[in-house]
């Protein structure tokens, strides 16, 4: 006789990847051309003075710098204000080199 009632089988069990996505430099570190700053989905920062915004949504440094965050409102297609956080790179000058 058995001791244990047949388990069965569950249609869970399975998970989708991590994406990998959210802030990869911080604020006050310093960047080259082209690199990652933020992988987001949506625009939940805003790129600001030399950085751009990529296909996906990645946000890339255009110059070498500084980086740096701040709050702006903005308002939005139907009229409603909201804050919103924008990420640029203020470029190191050339004495520092």
């Amino acid at each position: 006789m058995a001791h244990k009632k047949a388990g069965g089988s569950t249609e869970n069990g399975r998970d989708s990847r991590a994406k990998r996505r959210g802030v990869k430099r911080f604020g006050s570190q310093q960047v080259r051309a082209g690199e990652v700053l933020i992988r987001q989905k949506g625009l939940q920062f805003r790129p600001g003075e030399n950085t751009y915004c990529g296909k996906d949504w990645t946000i890339h440094a255009s110059m070498d710098g500084t980086v740096a965050f701040a709050q702006k409102n903005i308002r939005k297609f139907h009229g409603n204000k909201c804050t919103c956080t924008v990420i640029r790179v203020v470029p190191t000058s050339k004495k520092d080199l």
